[in-house]
């Protein structure tokens, strides 16, 4: 006959037994039968080969040695609570550290949001937001010095994960009050002879927004040229000129630098993108972070497309001007 082993239900019903004081409450509080209890207190005297408590009638008192075995039971127990501790840890992160990389718009603005609102839920975790242009953030996600990065994308990204989230088209941005800002929609002829800031050379946007003007044998009026979209909205809100640019960013300086934003045909694409290290397995960490930075993405794009901020506003000043 096989000798029967102690098991947790044992110990359980054990604990229950001391902490009430009677068969009938420990079963109440475990919620099980008092027969139940009485046949595991039996099991386990039998397992343990002494007595656990001495009965008198219907009262139960600890023996010596029922009384020494609690005492192993609560260290246990305790042990028990400090593995779920440890767990609770585990699973909130706790002391965990995120580095994450992004252009300094995208930086200072959208990811700052996502970091605030992951924050919440995962207040334990450190974030490091390294900030810096399109080659640094590219070299620090390759290298593996960031855990991820947030990457407004106009073409490939070679030698590292590229996980695309949001596709959208570049919008017109113009200054409060110019001319272009009565239209609904800008075409490249609109921008005949306009001053207008570009990206810089090296920008594969800046190359696919020359491809569609020369198309269009349109020529513009190129005074200044900047490698970030914050810069050129800046030099749009002072009144250098008009530009291209992805309607995120526009949306950014829309109420800081004074500009005014018009959908543009034809499309310019750009996509937001999640980039992780090359051939690198994702930590639970850096999955979640993901999760959440999707998510506010996407809410942040269904907003932007629900606020149609000044194209309505434009198309209703240009009806209410046509004479009836």
């Amino acid at each position: 006959m096989a000798t029967q082993r102690m098991g947790l239900r044992h110990i359980e019903a054990f604990r229950a037994v001391m902490m009430t004081g009677s068969m009938t409450a420990a079963a109440r509080s475990v919620h099980t039968s008092q027969p139940h209890i009485s046949r595991l207190i039996a099991q386990l005297e039998a397992i343990t080969q002494f007595a656990l408590f001495d009965r008198n009638g219907s009262r139960l008192t600890p023996t010596l040695d029922g009384a020494r075995f609690f005492q192993e039971v609560e260290k246990t127990f305790l042990g028990l609570a400090g593995l779920e501790s440890a767990a609770a840890g585990i699973r909130s992160f706790s002391a965990s550290r995120l580095s994450v990389a992004a252009m300094p718009r995208l930086a200072g603005g959208l990811l700052a949001r996502i970091v605030a609102q992951f924050k919440l839920e995962y207040p334990d975790v450190m974030v490091s937001i390294h900030s810096g242009n399109a080659s640094t953030v590219h070299n620090w996600i390759s290298s593996g010095f960031c855990d991820l990065g947030l990457a407004m994308l106009s073409g490939d990204a070679p030698g590292i994960q590229v996980e695309p989230v949001l596709a959208m088209n570049c919008v017109a941005v113009m200054p409060r009050g110019h001319r272009l800002a009565r239209l609904a929609r800008i075409k490249p002829a609109d921008f005949a002879g306009e001053p207008f800031v570009a990206f810089t050379s090296t920008t594969p946007l800046r190359e696919r927004i020359d491809a569609v003007f020369a198309k269009a044998r349109v020529e513009r009026q190129v005074v200044a040229e900047a490698g970030l979209g914050a810069s050129i909205c800046a030099l749009v809100g002072a009144g250098l000129g008009v530009s291209l640019i992805n309607p995120l960013a526009a949306r950014e300086e829309y109420e800081v630098n004074g500009v005014e934003m018009r959908p543009f045909s034809p499309a310019v694409p750009v996509s937001v993108a999640l980039l992780y290290p090359p051939a690198h397995t994702r930590t639970r960490l850096v999955t979640v972070f993901s999760r959440h930075a999707r998510a506010l993405m996407l809410e942040e794009m269904a907003d932007l497309r629900a606020r149609p901020p000044a194209a309505r506003r434009a198309r209703a000043r240009h009806d209410r001007d046509i004479p009836r």
